[in-house]
């Protein structure tokens, strides 16, 4: 019974490693097509990845340097973490953790906290403000010291959620990027896991046992409205399976004739398009006037062009009788139907 048991302990295991393989190879693969599909990152970068001390942010710099070791193009790799001064911080949980793996790394620190805590009434939300002041400190630090770009842990439920949050909120048709440029025109700012489902990467990050460090200032705001709409998505997803992802698939295929963005589509300038095959052949007739030689004078008289000093059997200009030159204009009848023969 004991040799049985270890067999079957060994198989679930051997099934467990392979599972986690291919998991890891398939978040490679995404990541690699997200950073393929944007043009994310090119050859001599230097790339700044914000290591908040998520599951997220971790999964994002092992992926990242897995992919570096393999990559067509060369690139640099430097972590930086914010250390925000949140009660119950431990501030050797990172440097330990980057010294281990041989990353370069810096550590900045702002005391965001104290400022969020002071700014927001008691019950109101306080990521708006707390990531602005994260993003403003985390930009100059990169603008300051030469990163062309800043890679950040936005997967892609994230970015299905901030659309529904604009939506319901703000009224507007938007979400996350997988790459923008910075308000202040200094920064080109990345998402690889773009892809990157996040009950993959949570799954990733316990597989590889990253020190994960809980956010002890949004992490219990329990009226978070991002908390809401997350919710939502779950339940959606329970009931038809694959919604995020198709939800996530529309964000990539936008027509704007099917909106009611007229800054994005001109509807004034919609014709029928009879009016439009009519101006191709005016414009084309006018191209065969134009093409005659100068000394050609024409007079328009019904659907024939008339020429008095067109040389005939060869005489010279000006010679002989009135002679006629006959170029057939296209009749246009706006009443027929585009691609019927003439009557």
């Amino acid at each position: 019974m004991a040799q049985y048991n270890g067999r079957m302990n060994a198989r679930l295991a051997r099934k467990q490693d392979y599972e986690t393989g291919k998991l890891a190879q398939r978040l490679r693969r995404q990541v690699g097509q997200a950073i393929a599909d944007y043009q994310m990152i090119v050859d001599g970068d230097r790339v700044m990845v914000c290591l908040s001390g998520g599951k997220d942010s971790y999964a994002l710099l092992d992926i990242l340097l897995k992919l570096q070791a393999k990559a067509p193009v060369r690139f640099e790799i430097v972590a930086v973490h914010l250390d925000q001064k949140q009660p119950g911080y431990d501030a050797h949980v990172l440097p330990d953790y980057l010294r281990e793996i041989l990353v370069p790394f810096h550590i900045l620190e702002q005391d965001t906290y104290s400022v969020v805590r002071r700014v927001i009434p008691e019950g109101k939300t306080m990521c708006s403000l707390c990531s602005r002041l994260r993003r403003g400190a985390l930009y100059a630090f990169a603008a300051e010291n030469g990163f062309t770009k800043i890679a950040l842990g936005h997967h892609r439920d994230d970015m299905v959620e901030t659309l529904f949050l604009n939506l319901f909120h703000q009224g507007a048709l938007k979400s996350m990027p997988p790459k923008l440029r910075s308000d202040d025109g200094r920064n080109i700012v990345i998402r690889p896991l773009a892809y990157c489902a996040e009950s993959e990467l949570a799954e990733y990050a316990e597989d590889c046992g990253f020190p994960v460090m809980p956010c002890n200032l949004c992490g219990s705001q329990e009226n978070l409205e991002r908390k809401n709409v997350k919710a939502m998505l779950a339940e959606w997803e329970k009931k038809h399976p694959g919604r995020i992802e198709t939800i996530f698939r529309a964000i990539a295929n936008v027509m704007p004739s099917q909106l009611a963005d007229a800054t994005l589509y001109d509807f004034a300038a919609l014709v029928p398009l009879a009016l439009i095959v009519a101006m191709v052949c005016m414009m084309q007739t006018a191209a065969v006037v134009q093409s005659f030689p100068s000394g050609v004078v024409g007079k328009v008289r019904g659907d024939v062009l008339h020429s008095r000093n067109q040389p005939v059997d060869g005489g010279p200009l000006g010679a002989g009788p009135d002679r006629a030159l006959t170029i057939a204009r296209p009749t246009i009848r706006l009443d027929r139907p585009f691609g019927l023969p003439p009557e």
